[in-house]
């Protein structure tokens, strides 16, 4: 089957050419294959390196985000398999053989996790690590990379959620939820991330807040009543236990009882009515 590589790229001169040569020299004799180069509005020469290393560019004629760029590339891609990985020079393109091994085994999607020595800060490998659990947790499968960029997809179903990606940096999550949520087959493969070349497009203060978003996210994707339910129990918890110490000093019922059960009730419902939007999100349009 045909085989798009799609690198979504914002001003990686430094690391392109590099990372396009190295994935035609791992392929090379293989006919069936493309590199295709999403320029996201790059103010460097990102596109001439990628052209000349032998990469199918697309333009952006501005910056419109990693996710976008991602959608744009499965537009665009010829393949029936697709492989996104970064244009940093953090994915080794070596690593592609392994994801596709592992997609021939079955698999709808294939990620590559990262394991412990990969290139990331102390913050962001928690972070990771909280959010591979609390996905684990919402799916009833083990999510060991949840943010990772690195994997190869079966391009007819990756397209079917293409409505679904942000056009920001957290494509990986939504997409992996999105998966799991229709009951497609995911797969994990270790990998090891190296430094990337050249200056990272992640502000902290910025993408801090982004991420941290990721977190309702996760459970609007697959299961609102599973962030919903436990907020609603813990408000029944304080508005009972407050009644019963009001009731015990001041022999009344006060309006803060009253306002934490009204949340209670109301907190549930929302998360009803969400996990029914839910469910039409990811209607089947057969």
């Amino acid at each position: 089957m045909y085989l798009s590589i799609i690198l979504p790229a914002k001003n990686e001169s430094a690391a392109i050419g590099i990372t396009v040569k190295d994935i035609h020299q791992r392929f090379s004799g293989t006919a069936n294959m493309e590199v295709l180069v999403i320029n996201d509005g790059s103010t460097d020469d990102t596109a001439k390196v990628a052209a000349a290393a032998g990469a199918r560019v697309v333009n952006h004629p501005y910056s419109k985000g990693n996710g976008a760029a991602i959608k744009t590339g499965a537009r665009e891609a010829r393949g029936g398999i697709l492989v996104f990985m970064d244009a940093d020079g953090q994915h080794d393109p070596a690593d592609i053989s392994r994801l596709l091994n592992k997609l021939s085994e079955g698999y709808d999607m294939v990620v590559g996790a990262r394991q412990k020595g990969s290139q990331a800060s102390i913050g962001r490998g928690l972070a990771n690590g909280f959010y591979n659990r609390l996905a684990s947790w919402m799916t009833g499968h083990k999510v060991e990379d949840l943010t990772s960029g690195f994997r190869a997809v079966r391009a007819e179903k990756f397209r079917e959620f293409l409505y679904l990606l942000p056009n920001g940096f957290s494509y990986p999550t939504t997409s992996t939820m999105a998966f799991f949520r229709v009951g497609y087959s995911v797969a994990y493969t270790p990998i090891y991330a190296a430094r990337r070349i050249g200056k990272s497009h992640i502000r902290l203060v910025r993408d801090g807040t982004r991420f941290l978003l990721i977190i309702f996210k996760i459970g609007t994707l697959f299961s609102p009543l599973k962030i919903f339910a436990p907020v609603a129990l813990l408000m029944f918890l304080l508005a009972s236990g407050w009644y019963g110490w009001t009731f015990y000093t001041l022999h009344k019922f006060t309006n803060m009882s009253a306002l934490l059960y009204t949340g209670c009730v109301i907190t549930f419902l929302m998360g009803l009515i969400s996990e029914q939007i839910t469910a039409l999100m990811y209607k089947d349009k057969d």
